[in-house]
C-alpha cells in the first residue's frame, strides 16, 4: 500500500519513504489499495469510516491514527451461479428423474449426472451453494418431496425433506440460507409460501400467503425478497407478487407482466426478475423483465429463440437460460444476456426432450 500526494510517491509498498516528494498531505492525496493511479479525490471527511469500490479511494487531507477503513459485504443470493445450470424432472412423457448439467462458461450441450428419488414433473427448484433441490411436483399422485443433490460431485438425489402440502406447478426462490416454494396445486390452488433450510435437511415450514391463489408461476430472487411472477388460478393473471427473506410474512403486489403468462420460466439477475416463455395462450417466446430495486411492471426485452410452454429457468451472473419446454424445441437451452435487452440464442440441448422440468444453478 503506497502513499501519494499530487501524483508523487512518498511512501511506497516497502515503506521507503522519499524526502524529495511532496509530504504534506493536500487534496487527491489517496491510500492506493491496488495498482491504480486513476483514484481522484471524493472529498472525503475524516470523520466517517470509508467503503472501498473498485481499486482504491480518494480523500482530502487525513490522520492516520483516526482513520478506519471499511470492506462492505455485498448482499448475495443464489439465484445466480457461475458454474453450471442443472434441469432436472420433468415430462418426456412419460415423466422422467433426469438430473442434466450444463456449462455456463461456454455453450454447450448438457449431460445427464445423476436422477431425483423419483420421476415428477411440474416440481420447482431451488439452489444453495453446494446443494440443488427440487420440491413438489406431480408423479402421480401429488408429492410434497424435497430433494436435494451434491453440486461438487456428479450423483443421485436424496429425500431431505418434506413440503407442507404436497401439489404441483409451484413457483421456487432461493435466499442465502433458505429455498422457498410458493403456490402450487394442491387441488386446488393454494396461495401457500413454504420455507425450508439449506444448513440442515428438514421440514418445510409454511411461513406466509401470496396475494392471491395460483399455479404454474415462475420464480425470482433478488438478495432480500423472493418474486412469484404470473400463473393460473385460474385465470391467468399478470400480477408479480413479492415476500422477504428477512423475515415470515405475506406477499405484496408489486407490479404486473406484460400479459397474462402461466408456465413460465424464471431467471434472475442481481438487479431484475425475468419471465420466459410459457402459455397466454397461445404459446408465447416473450422475455419479459421487471426490477427488484423500485417496485414496477414489467417489460417486454426479447423473445426466446421459440415459443415454448414449460420450460424451466436457469440464472448465471451474465446470462439467463430458459431449457426445455413444450412445442418450440422441448430439448433446446436458449441464453439471453442481462447487461443488454436482447433476444436469446440456442447455445445446447439437453439430453432428452421433456417440459415441465425444475431449474438450478451454482
Amino acid at each position: 500500500m503506497a502513499l501519494k500526494s499530487n501524483g508523487s510517491t512518498f511512501l511506497d509498498d516497502n515503506r521507503n519513504y522519499s524526502a524529495s516528494a511532496n509530504t504534506a498531505l493536500a487534496n487527491d492525496a489517496y491510500i492506493l489499495i491496488a495498482n491504480n493511479d486513476s483514484v481522484s479525490s471524493d472529498g472525503y471527511s475524516i470523520s466517517d469510516t470509508k467503503a472501498i469500490a473498485d481499486d482504491g479511494f480518494a480523500f482530502n487531507q487525513f490522520n492516520a491514527e483516526e482513520q478506519s477503513i471499511v470492506f462492505n459485504e455485498v448482499a448475495s443470493t443464489h439465484a445466480q451461479g457461475s458454474v453450471s445450470g442443472y434441469t432436472s424432472g420433468g415430462y418426456a412423457p412419460p415423466n422422467v428423474n433426469t438430473i442434466d448439467k450444463f456449462p455456463f462458461a461456454t455453450d454447450g450441450n448438457a449431460t445427464d449426472v445423476g436422477d431425483l428419488t423419483q420421476a415428477q414433473r411440474a416440481a420447482t427448484g431451488q439452489s444453495s451453494t453446494t446443494f440443488g433441490y427440487t420440491s413438489g411436483g406431480n408423479v402421480p399422485p401429488y408429492t410434497n418431496v424435497i430433494d436435494k443433490f451434491s453440486f461438487a460431485a456428479d450423483g443421485n438425489a436424496t429425500d431431505v425433506g418434506d413440503l407442507t402440502v404436497a401439489r404441483f406447478g409451484v413457483a421456487g426462490q432461493s435466499s442465502t440460507t433458505f429455498g422457498y416454494t410458493s403456490g402450487g396445486f394442491a387441488p386446488p390452488s393454494v396461495d401457500i409460501i413454504d420455507k425450508f433450510p439449506f444448513a440442515a435437511d428438514g421440514n418445510a415450514t409454511d411461513v406466509g400467503d401470496l396475494t392471491e391463489i395460483r399455479n404454474y408461476a415462475a420464480g425470482q430472487s433478488s438478495a432480500e425478497s423472493g418474486y412469484t411472477s404470473g400463473g393460473t388460478a385460474p385465470p391467468q393473471t399478470t400480477t408479480i407478487d413479492k415476500f422477504p427473506f428477512a423475515a415470515d410474512a405475506n406477499a405484496t403486489d408489486v407490479g404486473d407482466l406484460t400479459q397474462v403468462m402461466a408456465y413460465s420460466a424464471g431467471q434472475s439477475s442481481a438487479t431484475f426478475g425475468y419471465v420466459s416463455g410459457g402459455n397466454s395462450p397461445p404459446f408465447v417466446d416473450i422475455i419479459d423483465k421487471f426490477p427488484f430495486a423500485a417496485d414496477g411492471n414489467a417489460t417486454d426485452v426479447g423473445d426466446l429463440t421459440a415459443a415454448r410452454n414449460g420450460p424451466a429457468g436457469q440464472s448465471s451472473t451474465e446470462s439467463g437460460y430458459t431449457s426445455g419446454g413444450g412445442s418450440g424445441g422441448p430439448n433446446t437451452i436458449d441464453k439471453f444476456p442481462f447487461a443488454t435487452d436482447a433476444n436469446a440464442t440456442d447455445v445446447g440441448d439437453l439430453t432428452q426432450s421433456r417440459i415441465y422440468p425444475a431449474g438450478q444453478q451454482v
